[in-house]
């Protein structure tokens, strides 16, 4: 097989070309924050008043990213790309009559906020690369 002359120059164009859109499609620092918003305001309106800076000792912390990075990875509260074995998304999708749901009483939470954290979850559970401290929003649930 004989190749052409200009072979070189097209392979050349087409790597040059895809290291541009690879560099283009890169999301920006602040591009991770926004993607973890949606997590965030779940968090911080169904999770932060019962785990944030004043939590029981027995329970797992979310009061910063940081925090929150230490409940991720495999055999952990939050196992990347699989939700469906995640003890965090499967306590937040427990009916409140049953023991162990979270929040433990006053409020479930939504289809679309359970739905919010399965996805980020299925996505690898990615963190902002900047910690931030985690502020309770909204009513304090009945149970505090």
């Amino acid at each position: 097989m004989k190749l052409s002359p200009f072979a070189p120059l097209a392979l050349g164009s087409v790597l040059v070309g895809c290291a541009m859109s690879c560099t283009l499609m890169r999301p920006s620092p602040a591009a991770d924050v926004v993607a973890f918003a949606e997590v965030r305001a779940v968090l911080e309106s169904n999770c932060v008043h019962c785990h944030g800076a004043d939590h029981f000792q027995e329970m797992p912390a979310i009061t910063s990213t940081k925090a929150l990075a230490r409940l991720i990875g495999p055999g952990k509260w939050i196992v990347p790309g699989k939700p469906e074995i995640s003890p965090f998304l499967q306590v937040v999708s427990f009916p409140e009559a049953v023991w162990g749901a979270m929040p433990p009483t006053g409020h479930m939470l939504s289809k679309v906020e359970v739905r919010t954290l399965h996805d980020w979850i299925e996505a690898g559970a990615t963190m902002p690369a900047a910690n931030f401290r985690f502020k309770p929003r909204g009513e304090l649930p009945l149970a505090r």
